[in-house]
Order: C-alpha cells, then structure tokens, then sequence
C-alpha cells in the first residue's frame, strides 16, 4: 500500500477507486531514456511527487534492455537528470544539484558513490558527452559581455545588493514564457572530461543554446571526432521576438575561432543535428517557411564533412520530431504525430520511404539495443513506460511496469476514436473517453475538451495536466475533436486553421459533438460543459459569444478575451503574425473578425475563469477581463487566480486545487 495526500492505493488487495487528480500525481513519470554503448542496459530519469514540498524529484534508474535488473541508480534528496554515458559504458555522467548548484556529476554503474566533476559558479545543464569521451559540454546562463562564468557570477551578486529593482529594455523579448530578460544567455560551454577550463563557444554570437523555452540537449551534438560541437542558435538581432530563422553551428572545441553558421540558406527552423554510426552523415530537421513554428520538419542529410545535402522526407506528410539511426546507418527512426497518436516510423536512408513501426499510443525517445529499438510508449490509460521491438514492428516487448499497481488501482474509462464529417466534409477525428463504471442504459453529462496550440491535438497519451481519465473519474464522458488546424492529419489540415481561428474549428467542433451524440445515445446532450485552455480558452470565449445556447457552463484557462490586445502583451510575435496573417496594424481586419470580445453582447452561459500571474504567452490581464465581462453582465461566474504559475499549473497543491475547483463546477452546473 502507498499513500499519496491521504489517498491510500491497495490494488494487490483488490481494492480499486475511481481516477482522479491524486493518481496523476501518484504516478511516477518516466522520462530521457539512454541507450548503454553496448545495448545491455537503459538509464532514465524517475520523478516522484513530493506533496510536502510541493515539487517533484528526479533520480536515475538503470534497468536491462531486456527488463531484468530494475534498480535505482541514485538517491538523494537533490534531484538528479540528464543521464548520459560514458562511451566504455561502465559510468554515467549526469545532473544534480547536490551541492546547492546544479553541476555535472558522475556516477559508475555497478555502484558506489557519486563524483562531482564541475564546480562552475553557475548552473550547469543540458549536459552531452563527446563519442571519445574526452570532452563534456553543457549549458551556462552569461552576461555576453563577460569573459568568464565568474564574472556573470560577480554581477548578479552585485545586482542583489543593489536597493533600485528597475531594468532597463531595449529591445524585446522583455519576457518570455514565465521569465523576465534580465541581459543572459544560455551559452553553450565545452571542458576536459579529466578536468580543465570550460570555453564559451558562442562568445561571438548573440543567442541562446538550447531555444528557449523548451529546447534541450538533443539541439546540440559532438562531431564524430570529437573536435567540434554543433548547435541549434537563433542569432537575429533585434528580430528574435519574430523570427524562428534557428540555425545550425559549428564550433571548435575550444572556442578558438567564431561559430560557422551551416544552415545560414535557410531562414526557418533547423535544430536536432545527429550523426550517422560511420560518421559520414549529419541528419537534422527542417522547416522551410519562415516565421511558421508549426510547419512541417523534414529530415535533411549532409554529407560530412561537407556541404551536400538532400532532403530525405520531402514527400512524407507527417512532421518527424525526435529521430535516430539503426545501427547499420540504412535506416533513421523517428517519431511524429499520426492521426492521434505518436507513432514510430522507419525511413529509409536511401529512397526516403517510410513505414510504420509502432502506431498506437504516443511513442517518444527512440534509440537502439543491440537488434532492437528501445522507445518510451504512454496511451489514455497509462503513463510512459519502456518497451521495445524489431525493426520490422513485430515482437513488442514490455520492459518497465514502474506504475502497473497504480495503474490497477485506479478505475478508468475506456476509450475509442471515431471520425466523422467535419468542415468542407473533411474527416476529423474524434476521442471519446466512457466514465468510469459504464451503464449503457444510463445518460451521462459531457466533458467536451478543446485542446489548445492551436496545432496540438488531443491524442492517445496520458497526460499530467488536461488528462480525460479525471473526467471519466469524477462521472463523466469526456469528447475531444481534433478539429483543422490540429497536428498529425498532414500538413494541409494543420495549416488550414491560419486566418480562420473561429471559423473551420468551430464547425467542426459543433458537427464532432453532434456526431459523439448520434454515435453514443448514453451522452446526455441536455447537460455538456465545454473547456479548454490557451487556444481552447480562447474557443471557449468565442462559443460564449457564437454558440451561446449550446452549453450548460464553460471553463476558460488561459484564453485570449482579445485576439488584437493579445498581441501587444504576449511575447513569441512571429505566432499571431503568421496565423492572423500579419500585425494588427497591417491586418486589422484578420484579428477583428475572430476576436471573442467583439461578442461579449451575446454572453450568457456561466463560466469558471481560470489565469496564473506568470503566464506571459496569455497575459492575465485576458482573464481577468473575461472575468470583468462575465460580472457585469451578471452571469454566474468564478475566477481561479494563480499568483505563482504559468501558462500551465504545475505546483502539485494548485494542480488539486484546479481539478477540484473544475470539476465542483461541472459538477454544480451538470449533476445538480
């Protein structure tokens, strides 16, 4: 038995419970799986949820390629990450913040205590060892202007001591995701392994490695000998707020000359640079329209070293994000978005032709052991865990079960995917999700979920914030459209959405409920709630003014109240740019026709109004006018108020805090 918050779990004693937000918390979180250089052994990193402290905690497991030998690595209090190997296979180095920084450690497989290796006065992260193990790199946060990481430390104890708080712009970002600039950058840094001076290989330009807010160490690798590093850098001067002109570079090892730009043809994205086994390849992904963050990656190949190139997937209509060679180098594994799911496909080298490996679920962090590829696999149902399989997609293979008891304990509703004609009578697809001890002879009230991005989707994954299984739980069916404009449907249908943001997904999520309601005569389509967040926010407040009579109450997190105001107070321009087809000065009317506050007249369904202080993707000042609006209109309304979160809640007291306060108001509105 194990207790989580006061929520006890028996499942090895038969008893069960209905899944709620205390089990997502429960469950363990799997992540960063690494492949040993002989293929025998896996490192990943665990997190576990402390509700006493309220954050979660990482330690490294190792477990064999075949399952067997599951044990913890490291245990300490700090949290541990970013596992990679040593190329002998018989250490690990790795992350922590042990020593009330977070440097580099290293740790040997059969045992024994830790070693720290760096003693940078900043943090370190986003740690990658060279293929000869002679070289580390990792990330540093500098002033540009200093020539030495203790020198931004100087500094930044020095603007502590100052009594004034004002800074000074000037030029954008000001902020960005939930940060305020305050003149860093994440410069990447190479040192000896055996120990020595760490050189700042970007010291001429002015960029951040990894992009920010989401990269990681996967935008930065060795070259094949071990001389160099190659890195994912946005250097545009004052355009970066509009810009994803990423580029690739190259840099010595020792910083000795300026970084080369080797994608410098291509203003869009390029990033995730690895090469082939022989050395003779780099891969990477590419986007071809600049200012276009959801465009379709390609895979690229470059004959190293040199200058030749070719793209490998030019007519595959599905965006690759994380990729991989097969041993041999004849083939790359990637996973992308595939009609609801993350799929595995192979693509050969050769011809660019692509087959499917693993299609069901979301796959993530392929790599290779041995004959096999080793990959991370979550659905609706349950959390990521290992597996592995042949090339050929036959003989899957389970190789963790680190949350099968929670898994048991928790009941959860089943679920299926339907589609249905949406939009230009276009097929859309569609989840539906059963609550949890199903009656077929009983009505059940709708969770109806808009996903945000708006090129997301919500697919066959367990997630730890807007997962289906909370809903199912609490009594509910859950549907979730994936209506134009969402990813994994081809290239088409993503880009379908741009200048159309209240147009074709509102159709096709009026026509997906009536299908769900057709198709399942055990909804109840008297007692439907609608919620979304971010995109689904903004949804919800455009249905309160343009579909006003279809739902009993409504949840809006993070939503724009105003499409033209949101762009002047959210950071990434190039986004609203691209998809209202210009600024609102060159293009007034593309944000006007679409913008949910030109129809705040026609408002009357309740609604729950949910926003963090941090979140500067969405300024809270877009939900505390829907607040406002809602109030003086005297509709029944809440406000959920984060002063400490983001565009996402993420501290596991106010996770609970949300999922009680939403499903109480599902509950009053839907059950009463």
């Amino acid at each position: 038995m194990f207790v989580v918050d006061g929520w006890s779990f028996a499942a090895g004693l038969g008893q069960t419970h209905p899944f709620s937000i205390h089990d997502m918390l429960a469950m363990d979180q799997l992540s960063d799986p690494q492949v040993s250089p002989d293929g025998k052994w896996i490192a990943f990193v665990l997190r576990k949820t402390d509700l006493e402290e309220n954050k979660g905690l990482t330690d490294l497991w190792l477990v064999g390629a075949d399952g067997t030998a599951l044990h913890r690595l490291t245990s300490h209090k700090a949290s541990d990450s970013n596992p990679r190997w040593a190329p002998d296979g018989k250490s690990i180095w790795f992350v922590s913040a042990r020593s009330d920084s977070s440097q580099v450690w290293r740790i040997a497989i059969d045992g024994g205590e830790a070693e720290q290796v760096t003693r940078q006065p900043l943090d370190v992260g986003n740690l990658i060892v060279a293929p000869d193990g002679r070289h580390i790199a990792f990330t540093m946060e500098v002033f540009p202007d200093c020539n030495a990481p203790g020198e931004t430390k100087d500094r930044l104890d020095e603007i502590e001591k100052r009594k004034t708080t004002g800074r000074i712009y000037e030029s954008i970002f000001v902020r960005h995701w939930d940060t305020w600039k305050d003149g860093r950058r994440s410069h990447l840094f190479v040192m000896p392994a055996a120990g020595g001076k760490a050189a700042d290989v970007m010291s001429d330009i002015d960029a951040d490695t990894p992009s920010k807010p989401f990269g990681g160490p996967d935008e930065m690798t060795f070259t094949p000998d071990g001389k160099a590093v190659i890195f994912t850098a946005r250097d545009v001067g004052t355009e970066e707020s509009w810009s994803t002109d990423f580029d690739l570079y190259l840099a010595p090892v020792d910083g000795s000359e300026p970084p080369k730009c080797l994608t410098e043809k291509n203003e869009a994205w390029d990033t995730n640079p690895i090469f082939s086994p022989d050395g003779k390849t780099l891969a990477y992904l590419s986007m071809a329209r600049p200012g276009y963050e959801s465009d379709r990656f390609r895979i690229i190949l470059r004959r190293w070293p040199g200058n030749l190139e070719r793209v490998l997937t030019e007519d595959w209509d599905r965006s690759p994000s994380s990729i991989c060679f097969s041993a041999d180098g004849n083939t790359i594994y990637t996973t992308a978005a595939n009609t609801g799911q993350i799929s595995i496909f192979a693509i050969d080298v050769k011809t660019g032709a692509a087959r499917t490996i693993v299609k069901e679920g979301k796959a993530g962090s392929p790599g290779i052991a041995a004959d096999r590829i080793i990959y991370g696999l979550s659905n609706l149902s349950s959390p990521v865990e290992l597996y592995s399989v042949n090339p050929d997609g036959s003989d899957v293979r389970q190789i963790t079960r680190i949350n099968s008891e929670k898994v048991a304990a928790a009941r959860t509703g089943q679920y299926e995917q339907f589609t249905f004609a949406g939009w230009n009578d276009e097929t859309v697809y569609c989840y539906v999700v059963k609550p949890i001890n199903f009656d077929p002879d009983k009505k059940y009230p709708i969770a109806f979920l808009i996903h945000g991005g708006p090129q997301g989707s919500f697919g066959n994954s367990f997630h730890y914030r807007w997962n289906p299984q909370a809903y199912a739980g609490a009594g509910y069916a859950a549907v979730m459209v994936d209506f134009h404009g969402s990813t994994g449907y081809g290239q088409a249908f993503c880009d379908s959405i741009r200048g159309d943001w209240g147009g074709k997904p509102l159709e096709d999520l009026q026509k997906g409920l009536a299908a769900a309601l057709e198709r399942y005569p055990w909804m109840d389509s008297e007692r439907v709630g609608a919620l979304g967040a971010s995109f689904g926010g903004f949804m919800i407040n455009w249905i309160a003014g343009n579909w006003p009579d279809r739902f009993r109450c409504l949840v809006n997190h993070d939503g724009n109240l105003c499409e033209r105001m949101a762009y002047f107070d959210t950071e990434e321009l190039w986004f609203p740019e691209w998809d209202h087809l210009g600024t609102p000065w060159d293009n007034p009317e593309n944000y006007e026709k679409h913008n949910p506050v030109n129809f705040v007249k026609n408002w009357k369904t309740p609604m729950l109004v949910i926003h963090g202080a941090q979140d500067f993707r969405v300024a809270d000042t877009q939900g505390l006018g829907t607040f406002n609006a809602l109030q003086r209109r005297a509709i029944p309304s809440k406000l959920l108020y984060f002063p400490d979160e983001n565009h996402w809640v993420l501290k596991p007291a106010n996770s609970i805090l949300w999922h009680e306060t939403v499903i109480d108001w599902l509950d009053q509105w839907l059950k009463k």
